[in-house]
């Protein structure tokens, strides 16, 4: 259930809730026992959703849930946005890092919605009229003590658009994509650094399953003070969001150093991205005993929780790598929990972690499997990929720069030209390819311990 605000005192607040109240079929209530400037009067519900409208600007509202009657899991203040940011729709957060110059108390913060927010930027995208752009914001202005979790939807930035019926609908649409959807996701961060529009923390919230919930901009970090100083309102932040994580915009050593000593864990967005989805507990498993995935571990598409780390044949996967990078990486991700990357993450590396459970009939245990694709990519440059118990032999005919020197061939260009499969002359005579060839045969031990060399 949402509770959805408008401010009289807001004309753009005022054209969403027209055009909420025109798109959907509200049933009109009276609620004598409080003042019409105050959410009494005549107010509306439908399904999912009560809207009541209040004198005040939204920011100087306290506890505006104690004016509904649906007992609201969400509260959502339809608003105006003000800024030299041309046609905008947005949503944020309410709070203070520092001083209260705009409503709320000093150094505090709302309780968060993040999965809400979330969603009102994925329905914004669906509706936004032509020319607006769709964005997050930081953390920012009253109220500070809503009485729920709550966002502002917000119409901007200036007089064209506040009364642009088109843009009014799509924030109204926006507010009701809202009903039904959980406050909250099981992954959220609270973001720290970079400007007020949140571009890293909105690509998150976009790009990956993690939602974000309160964000300090730099502004915000350099109004708060001293992070040692003001623990109080990051451990508010963490508590609002309901995270125990954060990710940084920006380097901030001191700050990183508070959040430790708070047992909060500062995270980089690669982290988040590589995470994915996956339950925490297996990542923290796979970077104790594989490595972090900053250092460069790189998550497969197996999700066992029993997995043993073990090294795969480095030369056999050199020599297909240097083949087909893509299909190798391809072939880790598909057989693997995890596996280490080299040079900035561009090379698979030799050590992974495979799942630990016992293989059917159907299905070959997973490093048999790894090493069976991987001959299988030496055959786009080799003529013959045989595997054998404790190594993957791999046999070509290769030009020989020792038969081409008996046979009277000059090292230069003619030499190139044998070995690319094109006939030399040399003394009037013609000297083909075939000639200058020898059989070569290549093994790539795999012994089955997996302590392959």
């Amino acid at each position: 259930m949402i509770a959805i605000v408008e401010s009289r005192a807001d004309r753009a607040s005022v054209h969403i809730c027209e055009q909420l109240r025109t798109v959907a079929d509200w049933e009109t209530l009276t609620d004598e026992s409080r003042p019409a400037a105050d959410g009494g009067g005549s107010y509306y519900r439908i399904e999912g959703a009560e809207l009541r409208s209040f004198d005040a600007l939204h920011l100087e509202l306290e506890r505006p849930v104690d004016a509904f009657d649906c007992d609201p899991d969400l509260l959502v203040f339809a608003s105006r946005h003000s800024g030299d940011t041309g046609a905008l729709l947005t949503g944020h957060f309410t709070g203070n890092f520092g001083p209260a110059e705009f409503g709320g108390e000093d150094n505090a913060v709302a309780r968060t919605c993040p999965n809400a927010l979330a969603r009102l930027l994925e329905a914004f995208d669906d509706h936004a009229p032509e020319g607006y752009e769709v964005g997050m914001e930081c953390t920012h202005h009253g109220p500070t003590d809503v009485g729920c979790p709550s966002l502002f939807a917000e119409l901007g930035s200036g007089d064209e658009q506040w009364d642009d019926p088109d843009a009014a609908l799509a924030v109204a649409r926006g507010i009701l994509a809202l009903r039904d959807v959980p406050a909250h996701r099981p992954k959220q961060v609270v973001g720290f650094g970079g400007n007020h529009y949140a571009p890293r923390f909105g690509r998150i919230v976009r790009e990956t399953p993690w939602a974000v919930g309160h964000v300090a901009a730099d502004w915000g970090l350099e109004a708060m003070g001293h992070p040692s100083a003001n623990r109080d309102v990051l451990e508010a932040a963490f508590d609002a969001s309901e995270a125990d994580i954060a990710v940084f915009d920006g380097e901030w050593p001191v700050l990183e150093e508070t959040l430790a000593e708070l047992d909060r864990r500062v995270v980089s967005e690669t982290w988040l991205r590589e995470v994915d989805d996956r339950p925490l507990a297996l990542v923290d498993a796979v970077e104790s005993s594989l490595g972090t995935v900053d250092d460069g571990v790189r998550f497969g598409d197996r999700r066992d929780d029993s997995f043993v780390v073990v090294d795969l044949p480095a030369e056999l996967i050199d020599t297909a790598e240097g083949i087909d990078p893509e299909s190798v990486r391809a072939i880790l991700e598909t057989h693997t929990v995890a596996f280490a990357t080299e040079n900035g993450g561009s090379r698979v590396g030799s050590r992974v972690a495979l799942p630990e459970s016992e293989p059917d009939a159907r299905s070959p245990e997973p490093r048999a499997a790894i090493i069976a694709d991987l001959a299988a990519v030496l055959e786009e440059k080799y003529d013959t990929v045989t595997l054998e118990d404790d190594a993957v032999v791999a046999e070509r005919t290769v030009f020989d720069p020792h038969l081409a020197r008996v046979t009277g061939v000059p090292e230069g260009p003619k030499f190139g030209a044998l070995a690319n499969g094109d006939a030399v002359t040399v003394d009037g005579e013609t000297v083909n390819p075939e000639r200058v060839r020898s059989e070569r045969t290549e093994r790539f031990p795999v012994r089955s311990d997996g302590k392959d060399q």
